[in-house]
């Protein structure tokens, strides 16, 4: 049995951007955190012809010849994708797929992990870093944002999420998010984010959402992301057709969770994945079910329990 090499990666979710204003020198800078639902994984082997098979397997093709060529490698290789994260749901399948692949090139050629490096050459984090860090660490991370240059955002904090709160994940698997070309054009054609603003997302991060993180005050931290989700919801609204979801069946979930009693309600990214925090798995059990035994619709919205992932993507050498 030869060398090969199994990378297992998982959803993330976006919580938020801390300045789209940029009157500093620097915009966008992100909040992100890791969930152990949702994954995308894959197997690479030395193979006599280049192979690609499963999922996504034409993205993966095409990542795999262009590291190929960039490391100066001439070996061919197999892969097998197993599971990928949802696309364009809100969930950052395109980063981690991307270095899903770079991660698994480098274990079966004993290259030194760079993910950061990874993901500038895959054009991956062109606005927010987090995909590469939480591929890395996993938890909860926030980043810099965008200067002048065209670095990996830095990474600015890295904390071990609580591993008793819980995540509910709502889905939308009719719909997409905006993506690509109509990504673009909705940046371009949203208004001036105000200064003042930026300046209060800004402070109930640093001086809200990250002590609850360690004082492990989930009310706190729930009053700051839901804060940061309304603004960001509000002026992101436009490019949405009016509305703070991109799924009117994900809002109504949404909106019966927050009656509930869940806590940082809100869209990750452009969706049109949701999100809310609870204390405990048998507070995100009861609530699932309350909102599914009102909730008549056949099949969507979706809703998933999970727990934070507090790990980075899990690398294995199989046969070494």
């Amino acid at each position: 049995m030869g060398l090969s090499v199994k990378v297992t990666t998982s959803a993330r979710l976006h919580l938020g951007f801390l300045d789209l204003n940029g009157g500093t020198g620097r915009r966008f800078g992100s909040i992100g955190l890791a969930i152990d639902r949702l994954s995308t994984s894959l197997t690479i082997e030395r193979a006599p012809i280049m192979r690609v098979e499963g999922p996504e397997r034409e993205r993966v093709a095409a990542h795999l010849a262009a590291l190929r060529d960039h490391f100066g490698l001439k070996s061919h290789y197999g892969i097998r994708i197993d599971t990928v994260i949802p696309a364009h749901a809100g969930l950052g399948s395109g980063t981690q797929l991307a270095l899903a692949v770079a991660a698994a090139l480098r274990g079966i050629e004993n290259l030194p992990p760079d993910s950061a490096t990874d993901a500038l050459f895959l054009q991956r984090g062109l606005r927010s870093g987090i995909g590469a860090a939480l591929f890395s660490t996993g938890g909860f991370v926030v980043d810099g944002g965008h200067g002048a240059d065209k670095a990996m955002p830095p990474i600015l904090c890295q904390l071990r999420f609580p591993e008793e709160w819980r995540i509910i994940l709502v889905l939308d698997d009719a719909m997409q998010g905006i993506h690509g070309v109509r990504e673009r054009e909705a940046f371009a054609g949203l208004s001036p984010f105000p200064a003042d603003a930026a300046a209060e997302i800004c402070r109930r991060v640093l001086m809200q959402a990250l002590p609850a993180l360690v004082d492990r005050d989930l009310p706190q931290f729930g009053e700051a992301v839901g804060y940061v989700q309304s603004i960001l919801g509000n002026y992101f609204a436009p490019a949405q057709g009016g509305a703070r979801y991109t799924s009117p069946g994900v809002a109504g979930v949404m909106g019966e969770l927050e009656r509930l009693g869940a806590k940082g309600i809100g869209q990750s990214s452009w969706g049109p994945a949701g999100f809310a925090f609870v204390a405990s798995d048998d507070e995100a059990q009861r609530l699932v079910g309350i909102v599914r035994k009102e909730n008549t619709a056949p099949r969507n919205p979706i809703m998933l329990i999970c727990k934070p992932r507090n790990c980075g993507a899990k690398i294995e050498k199989i046969g070494a």
